[in-house]
């Protein structure tokens, strides 16, 4: 499987607090690291851009059990739970955008997010001619779901990264649920082997 021309990486939310010790650890996160990292690596030497999202909320949020939501307090700003782990590949060349900063606001797909700039994702995409995207991170039944389906419905290609996503599954199923939503939605699915092929 080649890799699609007009294409970047985007991977979403690989924050300590979704990891093992965290605050809202996905289950198995950890294990997606190098797995990620081999991901980044085969990007960056096909010329291809490399995203990463970031959840960035304040301590007072409508997202947070304590403003009614539906989630423990995680990845608020500045804090050791917000910071990208540090065995990921990340360098100066990868693009970091933030999301969550609205405090009314739940914000899971990326399509929320925006760079140092203020530019939401959907110009930054559009401004480096990004038609197709590669989605891996955490978590699959929600962050990694809201955002293949938000590109799927603004007409780009999604490909997601089977093997470098883990589901939080509140209910059992959830991560298969989110699967076959992206798939039924007319995203394709693919592993690092396959990449690399």
């Amino acid at each position: 499987m080649a890799i699609k021309p007009k294409s970047a990486l985007l991977i979403v939310d690989m924050q300590n607090d979704f990891l093992p010790g965290g605050a809202l650890a996905v289950p198995g996160g950890d294990v997606l690291i190098p797995v990620l990292n081999e991901y980044i690596r085969l990007a960056i030497e096909a010329g291809l851009p490399v995203i990463a999202t970031r959840d960035w909320h304040p301590e007072q949020t409508a997202h947070f059990t304590s403003g009614g939501g539906k989630w423990p307090p995680h990845c608020v700003q500045n804090t050791w739970g917000a910071k990208f782990h540090p065995d990921l590949a990340y360098s100066d060349k990868v693009l970091i955008l933030s999301k969550g900063m609205d405090p009314q606001a739940d914000s899971y797909s990326a399509f929320d997010a925006q760079d140092d700039r203020g530019r939401p994702l959907a110009q930054v995409l559009s401004d480096l001619g990004i038609e197709h995207l590669y989605i891996g991170g955490l978590a699959l039944d929600y962050c990694v779901r809201a955002s293949a389906l938000d590109a799927l419905q603004r007409g780009l290609g999604v490909t997601l990264l089977i093997d470098a996503t883990r589901a939080v599954n509140l209910e059992i199923h959830d991560g298969e649920k989110a699967l076959e939503d992206i798939v039924r939605a007319g995203g394709n699915v693919a592993t690092i082997e396959q990449l690399r092929a």
